[in-house]
């Protein structure tokens, strides 16, 4: 159970690469056909969304401000199914985080199938 949970986390570390932000054929990797993400902003973004605006977000130029995450804690749901959660700092700026990877059958990659982030008020501690 360790050992799916980690391949998750090293999953969601992998998308926070400016590297992996800037290329659509290892994002594809790491996104299920069926992904869906709610933002910080509040924007609901689908797969092919993502794919095109990715490369322009936070966190895709080398240069540029990169996401710290901290807190990454994981928990097997079912049989190929993990929930993360944690904090994520970029540009000042703080979310809490939720994803959903699910592994479809044997022998199949970890895909992120949901994504939710929610801003964390300035005042919060």
């Amino acid at each position: 159970m360790a050992d799916e949970v980690d391949e998750a986390i090293a999953g969601e570390l992998r998308l926070m690469d400016p590297s992996v932000r800037m290329s659509q054929s290892l994002v594809r990797q790491l996104l299920d056909p069926h992904f869906v993400e709610v933002g910080a902003s509040g924007r609901r973004w689908a797969y092919e969304e993502m794919l095109a605006a990715l490369p322009e977000m936070d966190g895709a130029a080398e240069d540029g401000p990169r996401y710290e995450p901290s807190e990454m804690i994981g928990v097997m749901l079912a049989p190929g199914l993990v929930h993360l959660t944690y904090e994520t700092t970029i540009g000042g700026n703080r979310a809490r985080r939720s994803s959903l990877w699910r592994k479809q059958s044997a022998g199949a990659k970890w895909q992120m199938y949901y994504h939710q982030a929610t801003p964390v008020p300035s005042e919060d501690t």
